[in-house]
């Protein structure tokens, strides 16, 4: 590599979406899905009103659901977001949950009358996935993390200081002895690669 270029490494399938790398049954992909979207399947589930103690294997209960229906996600399909489809099945096992427990079988009464207005209605809209800037950084930090280790230092840096702490591709490309485009191609290929990583892109 010279001095006015600068490239982002592949180890094997690591250049892959994430969610190519699940379907293909990947060990690493797996690890670094759980890590990654782990704690924010959580905190939707604490959102939801899930105790913690449960919300944990609600949790448990999302990724199992992704181990046996990875499959059916298409990253390729035009709208489709693995967050967004993650955000789905969470919903779906924190009902799930809500039903077994509080059905109406447990208890009569005034009570059980509460407890099913509480109950989701299958025919109702889809509900959103909650808004917070906090955990859609922590995601993107937990992402950027594990792809660090796959990316050129010298790449690295081009994309840190003109993405991250907002300097210009000049004034970076001097710093680093690339020229402009150089820093605005290494910015690029690790956005795609962070994107990738988040199971966004194929």
């Amino acid at each position: 590599m010279t001095s006015q270029t600068a490239s982002t490494q592949n180890s094997g399938s690591s250049g892959l979406s994430l969610a190519i790398r699940l379907r293909e049954g990947s060990r690493d992909a797996w690890r670094e899905m759980v890590d990654l979207y782990g704690p924010l399947v959580h905190g939707w589930c604490l959102r939801k009103g899930v105790s913690p103690p449960e919300a944990a294997d609600v949790t448990q209960d999302v990724f199992l659901a992704v181990h046996r229906s990875i499959a059916a996600f298409d990253p390729a399909r035009p709208g489709a977001t693995f967050r967004g489809w993650l955000w789905t099945i969470t919903l779906n096992k924190v009902r799930e949950r809500a039903r077994r427990e509080e059905g109406p079988a447990a208890i009569g009464g005034s009570t059980a009358f509460a407890q099913l207005a509480n109950l989701p209605d299958p025919g109702e809209r889809e509900e959103n996935e909650p808004s917070d800037s906090g955990a859609t950084a922590s995601l993107v930090r937990r992402a950027l993390e594990q792809i660090r280790p796959t990316v050129e230092p010298k790449t690295w840096e081009a994309f840190w200081r003109t993405a991250v702490l907002g300097r210009p591709a000049p004034q970076v490309a001097e710093e680093l002895a690339l020229t402009s485009a150089a820093v605005r191609q290494a910015k690029s290929r690790v956005l795609r690669r962070l994107r990738r990583q988040l199971g966004e892109r194929h």
